[in-house]
């Protein structure tokens, strides 16, 4: 099953930015088709390879930092070539 997961990673404390920087780093580094914009970074592939990176990414974010959050939101469907038709 292919999946679409937009998630942000949001350090609360500062001297935030290489945490994040650091998490998206891993992100790319992981073989998944990942984009990214401003807001958020996108990750698309086979459900269980995707999540198993998740987990433990985000485990290594977490511990990277005092306080923070995680927002996600993930889609059973590979959404990596939505183009907007309006």
């Amino acid at each position: 099953m292919r999946i679409s997961v937009e998630l942000t990673l949001s350090p609360l404390q500062e001297d935030f930015e290489p945490r994040v920087i650091n998490f998206i780093k891993k992100l790319r580094a992981s073989g998944l088709q990942i984009k990214e914009n401003p807001l958020s970074t996108q990750v698309y592939g086979d459900y269980d390879e995707v999540m198993k990176v998740l987990n433990s990414e985000i485990k290594d974010a977490f511990e990277a930092i005092d306080h923070g959050l995680i927002h996600i939101k993930i889609v059973k469907s590979d959404l990596s070539n939505y183009a907007a038709d309006f």
